[in-house]
């Protein structure tokens, strides 16, 4: 039985903060559950893990708490966050603009391995 899940954000679009909150739960929860888990960033939804992002996006309007606060949330229980290197590029970022719960870079390559070796499951958001 696969102990680790992969969590890959690429069709949430952080316009749209509905799409938010159920990933890092998601992450959250299988975290706590002491799963293994990677939580990767691409494409609009790596934009989530420049510092200064998801601090100012709320899922529920009137509620204090930021879609940052449950990245944290999640991070606290385990999950460790990625980023796209492709992003870096793409927005004019690097390493240094990542949110410190953010682990660093995963590349295609080694995403498509950890989805290839049959170790882990996946969820797309």
């Amino acid at each position: 039985m696969a102990q680790r899940l992969l969590i890959i954000l690429v069709n949430t679009d952080p316009r749209n903060v509905e799409e938010l909150g159920a990933p890092f739960y998601y992450a959250a929860v299988a975290a706590a559950m002491d799963y293994e888990v990677d939580v990767l960033c691409t494409a609009t939804a790596g934009k989530l893990m420049f510092v200064g992002v998801a601090e100012k996006l709320v899922i529920k309007q009137g509620q204090p708490k930021t879609v940052y606060d449950w990245i944290k949330e999640a991070h606290e229980h385990g999950a460790r966050f990625w980023a796209c290197p492709a992003n870096l590029e793409l927005f004019d970022k690097s390493e240094a603009d990542l949110v410190p719960e953010c682990g660093g870079v995963m590349g295609a390559a080694a995403m498509i391995q950890s989805v290839m070796d049959g170790q882990c499951r996946v969820l797309t958001f």
